[in-house]
């Protein structure tokens, strides 16, 4: 058997894929929570209005959550992942903690692309950490990562087997 060619996979994300409190691991404001949130540009620099970002995280401890039902998030604790669907000026949000581990690992689910796009959000100051991967800390403490698909801030994207 072959492999099925990818295709694009939008632009229904906000009609088929977002729910209430998708992007919040944690509750917006609740102690020892974060807001990670910033933009998706397309090559152009153009907010793209329907992209989807999604995040898997360890949580303050640096322990990778197995739970099941991540979509029924509500008293379920915390469960390390969440979704967050761009409004129209192509900005994303999540309410999380920071990771025990210094990174969001984060997929890009966008219309146009043939598959979705693996990346990571380092914290500021984690060791190892490639250029341009790396959130930046705003002085009310939120942290800020823009994502480009292309051009000259393209974020640099990982290759997985498959995707």
């Amino acid at each position: 058997m072959t492999e099925t060619p990818g295709q694009t996979v939008g632009p229904f994300f906000h009609h088929a894929l977002a729910y209430a409190g998708d992007s919040e691991l944690v509750p917006f404001g609740s102690a020892g929570s974060v807001v990670l949130h910033g933009h998706v540009y397309d090559g152009a620099g153009t907010p793209v209005p329907d992209a989807m970002i999604e995040i898997r995280q360890a949580d303050a401890s640096g322990v990778v959550p197995a739970v099941g039902g991540s979509l029924r998030r509500r008293g379920a604790g915390f469960t390390g992942w969440g979704r967050s669907c761009t409004d129209s000026a192509g900005r994303y949000w999540f309410s999380t903690v920071e990771p025990g581990l210094p990174f969001f690992a984060v997929t890009v689910f966008a219309r146009g692309l043939l598959n979705r796009l693996f990346t990571r959000i380092y914290l500021p100051g984690a060791d190892g950490a490639m250029d341009g991967l790396v959130a930046e800390r705003e002085p009310d403490g939120r942290l800020r990562f823009d994502i480009h698909l292309q051009g000259p801030s393209e974020t640099v994207f990982f290759k997985f087997p498959r995707t």
